[in-house]
């Protein structure tokens, strides 16, 4: 019985340390570097990746519903409104003012959100979940 369980164990940790070297391996070479600063207009083209994405808050669209434990998404229109958005990105306003204090925060403003890219199965606009709200910076590069 304990031959069993010492090859189950060696089992275990060779599985281990062959998943944390994939990983490491998956790993790009410099791991500090920022993402790469991407257009709104040219967010469709890298569906998938991690970017930076900045522009102007030209609209927004708060849903009748909400999410358990966040609250109403907000959707934040860079460059583009309704009904042809080129980009998008998704934030979560704090209690107790919710969908209205993240408003008042972007609307209006140049900003860059950080973050995976994605979009809907059906089409539309590329769009960002920034579900932190660290992910959204001012855009200091249009002064």
């Amino acid at each position: 019985m304990t031959i069993m369980r010492t090859l189950i164990a060696l089992a275990c940790l060779t599985a281990f340390s062959a998943l944390g070297a994939a990983q490491n391996a998956a790993a790009p070479a410099s791991a500090s570097a920022p993402p790469p600063r991407v257009a709104p207009a040219d967010a469709k083209n890298h569906i998938g990746d991690t970017a930076t994405v900045c522009g102007k808050v030209v609209d927004t669209k708060v849903p009748k519903y909400g999410i358990a434990g966040h609250g109403k998404p907000v959707s934040f229109d860079l460059e583009q409104a309704e009904p042809n958005p080129i980009f998008f990105f998704v934030a979560f306003g704090t209690p107790p003012a919710g969908p209205e204090e993240v408003i008042a925060a972007y609307k209006d403003k140049r900003v860059c959100v950080t973050g995976k890219i994605t979009h809907m199965p059906a089409g539309g606009a590329p769009f960002i979940m920034a579900a932190d709200r660290a992910q959204i910076k001012p855009d200091d590069s249009a002064k």
